[in-house]
């Protein structure tokens, strides 16, 4: 059977100690079995383990191999669209509900790291950033609509504000979340996995599942082996493929691509973001940054719609990490790679049960470091028989893309396309 390493990143070169995990072989059972060991599978798995379930964890390649383990690692609140686009789409107790989630992501991500001991440079602190009056009035609406769920940790930044906290003359203002921040990502996976198998569950890596037989006692087979269990967990998201094609038809893998410096000098790095926060911009198609824990700035930005690997990562993203500190114009990049989201037709999150047995959360739409930890807690609920916030999330209505598999992604990108331009021109 073939081996699927990490793919080439800084987090990759930079991961904590871990062992290869061996791949299953044979049959067993257990009371869940979880389909992917990024985020969502593994705090999945830790909240069913805390409360006495047996849990085995299926993933076909590395812990944290996809998303979890290559992202921007911004610990970011609500999601990919807030809480206002919720209240129109479900009722006012689901949206309550929806709501009041929206910011129990980072709270989780920092009593795992706290309970577990977990080595992942947690840091306190994240920024939106606006480049015009238009996108000012809409973090204000932001800071009341969160503050009216109950979220007291916003500080509005004007002209002046923004640079004490960025150096980037772009900026005409922003918003300071005292409860955002930011992590490595990859061992933040890498810490819960062990969390995970510290509390009696396992994980088999190089095993993914390539069927499932439904019904009262659900078995998943794997290339050598099968799991049977009383309950499934679908939680491959862009990496799930065909396995359930109810869930591949509602949503598309889309591509981000990030690139790291080489360590700055002390002063340098210092002057580039001076409280240490990371920062997002408010553009549809936005940039986002921050320094890692040897002083590298790693920069993400950019869309790829269906997937696709660019050629040449760093040429399409240097030249937005220069427009925004030109500073760094001669700074080496030392690391270039992309990875694979799942974007809904709504931008929320996907949420359900099939066959009543098997669950399934997907299409955090690039906004997945909290909400996958937040999914996970709501599905262990459901197991155990609480499933009214699981159910909220459930309300939530979701559409196929225009076009099908075949004409999605151009139609995205062109979408895509218009929003950008309305960015550009401030509109």
């Amino acid at each position: 059977m073939s081996h699927t390493p990490y793919p080439s990143s800084y987090y990759a070169a930079s991961a904590n100690p871990t062992l290869d995990r061996a791949a299953l072989r044979g049959g067993i059972e257990t009371d869940v079995c979880v389909i992917g060991a990024g985020y969502t599978g593994l705090s999945t798995a830790l909240f069913l383990l805390e409360h006495g379930f047996r849990v085995a964890i299926l993933e076909a390649a590395k812990v944290g191999f996809g998303a979890s383990g290559r992202n921007g690692g911004q610990i970011v609140n609500s999601y990919s669209r807030d809480i206002d686009t919720v209240e129109r789409s479900v009722g006012s107790d689901e949206a309550r509900l929806i709501g009041a989630m929206a910011f129990e992501g980072g709270r989780i991500i920092r009593d795992r790291v706290a309970r577990y001991g977990i080595e992942c440079d947690l840091k306190d602190g994240g920024v939106f950033a606006a480049f015009n009056a238009k996108q000012m009035h809409h973090l204000e609406a932001q800071k009341k609509l969160w503050e009216r769920y109950g979220y007291d940790q916003l500080e509005m930044l004007d002209h002046d504000g923004i640079r004490n906290v960025v150096a980037c003359e772009r900026y005409s203002g922003g918003m300071l979340d005292h409860g955002g921040g930011h992590i490595h990502p990859l061992n933040l996976a890498l810490g819960e996995a062990a969390a995970v198998e510290s509390l009696g569950g396992v994980i088999y890596e190089q095993s993914p599942a390539v069927r499932i037989d439904r019904g009262a006692n659900p078995r998943v087979h794997t290339p050598h082996g099968h799991v049977s269990a009383k309950f499934v967990v679908v939680a491959g998201n862009a990496y799930l493929g065909g396995l359930v094609p109810e869930l591949a038809a509602k949503s598309m893998p889309c591509g981000t691509q990030v690139i790291t410096t080489e360590p700055l000098d002390p002063a340098l790095a210092a002057t580039l973001l001076p409280q240490d926060y990371c920062v997002e911009d408010c553009n549809y198609l936005l940039d986002y940054y921050r320094l890692s824990a040897d002083r590298r700035l790693i920069y993400g930005g950019g869309v790829v719609y269906g997937a696709r690997d660019p050629a040449d990562i760093e040429s399409i993203i240097r030249p937005k990490m220069l427009k925004t500190f030109p500073q760094l114009e001669g700074t080496r990049i030392d690391f270039a790679w992309t990875g694979n989201f799942l974007m809904t037709l709504s931008r929320l999150p996907q949420v359900g049960r099939l066959d009543g047995n098997l669950y399934y959360s997907q299409g955090c739409s690039g906004h997945g470091v909290t909400y996958t930890h937040v999914a996970g807690k709501v599905i262990a609920e459901a197991l155990r028989g609480q499933a009214e916030r699981f159910d909220a999330f459930a309300s939530l209505p979701h559409y196929p893309f225009p076009g099908g598999q075949t004409f999605s992604a151009p139609l995205s990108a062109l979408g895509a396309l218009y929003y950008n331009l309305r960015d550009r021109i401030g509109f």
